[in-house]
């Protein structure tokens, strides 16, 4: 059975580059640089259903978009959180803070998002697609 990203995740997202196990995707939210990592297989809510090789592969592909988030975003502090309580499906956040951000110490989640506009969003996803090369 091919791999499938839940409907939510097309809706909220934009895709930005495959990796070895996971989906990058941006989470539509300007008010945070948010990445959302997806591993490419089914039927998978948490880290403990991937078998082994697959649980290094993702700590791996954490730390590696990590390295690029804080790069390309210069900010000293990033959420990686696991949470799925609303879609279940096996995925991790990677959100830059700064704390002068809207929610700032408090979740992301506390305050309501925005969407990128158009322009805003091309260039954000140009901008971390170049940063993978």
């Amino acid at each position: 059975m091919p791999f499938t990203i839940d409907k939510k995740f097309l809706k909220s997202s934009h895709h930005i580059i495959e990796l070895k196990l996971c989906s990058i995707r941006l989470h539509d939210n300007s008010k945070f640089p948010w990445i959302i990592l997806i591993p490419k297989r089914n039927k998978i809510t948490d880290m403990s259903d991937l078998n082994s090789k697959d649980q290094i592969l993702l700590i791996k592909e954490i730390v590696y978009v990590s390295k690029i988030m804080r790069k390309l975003f210069k900010t000293p502090k990033l959420n990686v959180e696991k949470v799925g309580n609303i879609v279940p499906q096996l995925h991790i956040h990677i959100i830059a803070r700064y704390k002068k951000d809207s929610s700032w110490p408090l979740s992301v989640w506390v305050v309501k998002g925005k969407c990128y506009t158009v322009k805003a969003l091309k260039e954000v996803i140009n901008k971390i697609r170049m940063a993978f090369k």
